[in-house]
């Protein structure tokens, strides 16, 4: 029987890294076992809506790719004989096991892959681009769009990581615990960014749940890292809110609108403590403080319940950590709410010379919605109209042109 479309691509996209970990595992060759795992994909989104999906995807998934591979790998003379007997005679269960000299802390390729992506040999925009591409299975665009960075320079930042890969002979297994801190930053961010990808992308849940599910077993390897513990409390804090985001013909729903009773109560409970113990035990970060504004949100049993002066302290705090554009936008939405929007829109006219918030769609959204609440309303339905313009996403496109229409 043949399987919708679109189960097929959240199972595809969910199984890719699983798939190029297995691979990567037992061959290496990280930059031919990424094509061969592109090439199983492709084959499966042909077949599977004509010949219906197979019993054991993820076996059919593997088998296909290590034929591309050795397939490839045939025409190199001194590996023909090798990789012919390896892909003929290693059952299927051993690419799914960890190698026999390899820790038993971790079982999950997932994880392992995206330590090894995250490298400290490769420059950290190379690990974030490597990593979102082959962890998270996001398109060059996509990337580009999260990191605020042009798609060519992504393009050739991801061939330079998979040629220093190729080139290293890096074993695929978890890093020994002396070298994990110098990845964590980069681990962090990578998925931090898939969850993002997912969680604002409609109809790509299965991101954002991977991101919550690798950085689970992140926090089980390294429970004394106060911003892995962080991460967590933010995705499931974050999450929490997913059902209630959209309406029931899939419409944009903001958060001061949304039906609170739908909130993920186990997911706010447990975010809650996360952060609360991590910040009582550990180093103050920016994962933390995130997660404790997004605690601050979660209890709130309305909108106006909300403690705007709190989080406009928390957000005072997160911009000293770093530099991060949308940070400091999500600032001046919070001092908006505290000290009005004149006060907003002046903190836009500063972000506004920041080159990667030009022309972006959150800015115009932010301007929009001050402008609004100060009474211009003409202005504000042409910045609503111009964020509508810019975003890549049609639902977000959707609420914006709506809210245009409604001033």
């Amino acid at each position: 029987m043949t399987q919708p479309m679109a189960a097929d691509e959240d199972l595809l996209r969910a199984s890719a890294p699983r798939v190029l970990g297995a691979l990567v595992r037992r061959y290496g060759h990280f930059d031919a076992c990424e094509d061969a795992v592109q090439e199983a994909l492709l084959a499966a989104a042909l077949q599977w809506p004509q010949e219906g999906r197979p019993d054991d995807p993820l076996a059919w998934l593997i088998r296909v790719a290590s034929r591309r591979l050795t397939d490839e790998l045939r025409s190199q003379e001194a590996r023909r004989r090798r990789e012919d007997t390896v892909a003929l005679q290693v059952p299927m269960d051993h690419y799914l096991a960890p190698a026999a000299d390899e820790p038993r802390e971790v079982h999950d390729d997932a994880l392992i892959l995206l330590f090894l992506c995250c490298h400290p040999s490769l420059p950290r925009p190379s690990q974030l681009a490597l990593t979102l591409r082959a962890v998270g299975g996001l398109t060059t665009e996509e990337i580009a769009r999260g990191l605020l960075v042009p798609e060519e320079t992504l393009r050739k930042r991801i061939t330079r990581a998979k040629q220093t890969i190729k080139k290293s002979g890096l074993p695929f297994r978890m890093p020994p615990v002396a070298e994990r801190a110098e990845r964590l930053a980069a681990v962090r961010q990578v998925l931090y960014l898939i969850f993002n990808e997912g969680y604002t992308s409609l109809g790509r849940s299965e991101l954002a749940d991977e991101a919550i599910r690798i950085t689970r077993l992140a926090s089980a390897v390294l429970p004394d890292d106060g911003e892995v513990a962080g991460l967590l409390a933010l995705l499931l804090l974050t999450d929490a809110r997913r059902t209630a985001r959209t309406g029931p013909d899939g419409e944009l729903v903001p958060l001061d609108e949304q039906d609170r009773t739908l909130w993920n109560q186990a997911y706010i409970a447990e975010g809650t403590a996360l952060v609360t113990d991590a910040m009582a035990r550990t180093a103050l970060g920016p994962y933390q403080l995130q997660a404790a504004i997004a605690a601050l949100h979660d209890e709130a049993d309305s909108p106006e319940r909300t403690d705007w002066r709190q989080i406009l302290g928390l957000y005072d705090l997160l911009v000293r950590f770093s530099d991060n554009p949308v940070a400091k936008l999500n600032r001046a939405v919070a001092v908006a709410r505290v000290l009005g929007p004149q006060a907003g829109l002046e903190l836009l006219d500063e972000l506004e010379t920041d080159p990667r918030l030009a022309n972006h769609h959150r800015l115009e959204t932010a301007r929009a919605h001050f402008l609004e609440q100060a009474g211009r309303i003409q202005e504000a339905r042409e910045h609503y109209l111009k964020a509508a313009r810019l975003t890549t996403s049609q639902a977000e496109r959707r609420h914006l042109n709506a809210r245009a229409t409604r001033l």
